[in-house]
């Protein structure tokens, strides 16, 4: 058994396709979404993520590098509400040690609730010879406070 092949059916270019019922004039064109402008990441700040150490120990390689901290430099550390923050200061109480690491001393550490093991969101401001260790529990905060999901009646605060 022989079988042919069968031609293709292609709409011609030259004749609009014309349905029953069908209205002429101008189709009407689908609403478009609108994208809501994102901001651009601020280029005077830097973020890195570190892990809280027993010893209160937090540190990036990179934040020292871009702050051009160095070995024996004194720092002022000061916290609240979540975030622990240190500045080059010449009558600062914490010296910057020869690893590439702030300590975090054990009292501001209780006063914003990090445990050794918490991971912090680290943001360095060079401009201001400064960073900021915040809490994940600030960073969820505020994370929430733009989130287009709300939070789930009884779930985890």
């Amino acid at each position: 058994m022989s079988s042919q092949p069968i031609a293709p059916v292609i709409p011609s270019l030259t004749r609009p396709a014309v349905r029953a019922g069908s209205r002429t004039g101008q189709a009407r064109r689908l609403p478009l979404a609108t994208v809501a402008e994102v901001p651009a990441l601020a280029d005077d700040v830097l973020y890195g993520v570190g892990r809280i150490d027993g010893s209160g120990r937090v540190g990036d390689p990179a934040f020292t590098s871009a702050l051009g901290w160095r070995p024996g430099d004194r720092l002022t550390l000061t916290a609240a509400d979540g975030v622990v923050s240190a500045r080059r200061d010449p009558a600062g109480l914490v010296t910057m040690p020869a690893k590439p690491y702030v300590v975090i001393p054990a009292a501001l550490r209780r006063r914003c609730g990090l445990l050794p093991g918490d991971r912090v969101l680290l943001a360095m401001f060079p401009g201001q010879d400064a960073m900021a260790a915040y809490s994940f529990a600030v960073v969820d905060e505020a994370l929430r406070a733009h989130s287009p999901f709300p939070r789930a009646e009884g779930g985890r605060s």
